[in-house]
């Protein structure tokens, strides 16, 4: 797994043990950020990465641009794994870890213009995380969300919120949102 583009692009980043998380494939994330890029989605904002795993989409976009990235992640190896790819990168003034549950994220400190959603497939965590985030103040009115789920289960959009346009890669599937 790599930094595709940007700053740190070819930047390899070290994964957990497998199964442990599941981290977005280096294609899929190629192809999310290419999305993002065509709407100006990336530079100069603040980025959630929620469920981060590895970090691998949130230090992608910090890689392109982004201004600062928060974390969340409850699980403890790969939590570990984060830090050392921050490490890595030397990304710490930027990148903020936070151990917790997407779905329950406390109050945010400011709230992000890109939010990366990559829940554990056919978990059912996407739309309850989602609005848990809006509801905490995550998200900012001119919000764009990525929801990364296995194609055969796309994820339910909570009320307020809109699919812009969903894609499918294999067996995974990438899914716009914004506000309604």
């Amino acid at each position: 797994m790599r930094i595709i583009a940007g700053e740190w692009r070819g930047r390899r980043l070290g994964e957990p043990a497998r199964g442990a998380v599941r981290p977005t494939a280096d294609r899929v994330r190629e192809a999310v950020f290419d999305m993002l890029a065509a709407g100006d989605a990336i530079a100069g904002r603040m980025v959630l990465d929620a469920f981060a795993g590895t970090g691998a989409l949130g230090l992608e976009a910090l890689s392109r641009g982004a201004r600062e990235a928060w974390f969340l992640e409850q699980d403890r190896g790969a939590l570990a794994m984060l830090e050392r790819n921050v490490r890595t990168l030397q990304a710490g003034p930027r990148a903020h870890i936070l151990c917790r549950d997407a779905a329950h994220p406390g109050p945010a400190p400011q709230a992000a213009g890109l939010v990366l959603l990559d829940p554990p497939y056919r978990s059912g965590l996407a739309a309850p995380a989602l609005s848990a985030l809006d509801r905490n103040g995550w998200i900012c009115a001119d919000g764009v969300i990525v929801i990364e789920s296995d194609r055969r289960s796309a994820p339910e959009i909570p009320p307020g919120f809109a699919a812009m346009d969903t894609r499918t890669y294999g067996r995974t599937s990438v899914t716009l949102a914004a506000r309604a």
